[in-house]
């Protein structure tokens, strides 16, 4: 089996269901460890409302879908702060694709996107129950740095600079 990564539309069918699976999966782990139970489902609808995608676009995001075998298997996303750093977000794999080295090759497929985009500098910001993603980000040569934003569900910064393509 194959994964191939490629743009795709943020408001697409295949796209939302990718941001539905990561935002529900992200919240219900956080309600979960710090309430002892699943995102309230009203709050659930508000918050994929209220983050679409609209800044994962060209000329200054993308975002990308990995496919295992042909199946949509995860996202990536990718936007400019300023001239010279993007920032990644929504990196997700479904559970069962997981494992099969589609994470790493999104975040490089979204480190390709953001030098396209001019960056050379590449930042994200997780939480410390999200022990996957940063161990998953220090392999792929990220380190933790300061706080580049705020935002109450960020405990973790990590920056990478990138190397001009071949």
């Amino acid at each position: 089996m194959t994964w191939t990564v490629a743009p795709e539309p943020y408001d697409s069918p295949v796209a939302a269901a990718l941001w539905r699976a990561y935002y529900t999966e992200v919240s219900d782990r956080w309600y979960l460890l710090h309430e002892g139970r699943p995102t309230d489902p009203g709050e659930l609808e508000r918050e994929i409302a209220a983050h679409s995608g609209t800044d994962l676009v060209p000329p200054r995001g993308q975002l990308l879908v990995a496919r295992y075998a042909g199946e949509p298997a995860g996202t990536a996303g990718v936007r400019l702060l300023d001239a010279t750093t993007a920032e990644l977000t929504r990196v997700f794999l479904y559970e069962g694709m997981r494992g099969r080295g589609g994470a790493a090759l999104l975040v490089r497929a979204a480190e390709d996107a953001a030098r396209a985009l001019g960056a050379s500098r590449m930042v994200l910001d997780t939480r410390g129950d999200l022990v996957e993603a940063r161990a998953l980000y220090a392999r792929l040569g990220y380190t933790e740095t300061e706080a580049y934003k705020e935002d109450p569900y960020a405990e973790h910064w990590f920056a990478k600079r990138l190397a001009r393509a071949a």
